[in-house]
């Protein structure tokens, strides 16, 4: 092999590597799929998880467990109006009200809306879209 094809090669690799790395570094510094809000009401640790894709919505917050001086993670899946819908682009949206234990799932394409609480401590439901 002569010299000037290994350092041809060498320099075939090299570019091929950072190609690679930069791939992996947008891949990496890419905004994920979820968007996560608390809940306004003041005296509830209670956090949203939305889909951004497809308007998913559930929620998770701190629960004690007796016994133990950690407590627990209490999650609560999609229900009624909060499961998977038409692939969009949503955004989750709190109220200024300290009241309120909800928060607004917004359609960013189609400006609809619908309101998505967590009912009887089982599911998070979300009312119809309106707009």
């Amino acid at each position: 092999m002569r010299l000037s094809q290994f350092f041809h090669g060498r320099r075939r690799l090299s570019l091929a590597a950072a190609l690679l790395a930069a791939g992996t570094a947008d891949a990496a510094g890419a905004p994920g799929n979820y968007e996560f809000l608390a809940a306004p009401q003041t005296d509830l640790n209670r956090v949203f998880r939305l889909d951004k894709a497809t308007g998913e919505v559930g929620a998770c917050q701190y629960g004690l467990k007796e016994g133990s001086s950690i407590g627990v993670t209490l999650c609560y899946p999609p229900g009624e109006g909060a499961k998977a819908g038409t692939f969009s682009e949503y955004a989750l949206v709190a109220s200024r009200h300290t009241g309120e234990g909800g928060v607004f799932r917004v359609d960013l394409r189609s400006g609809m809306m619908s309101i998505c609480f967590v009912l009887n401590e089982s599911s998070v439901v979300c009312t119809p879209q309106a707009k």
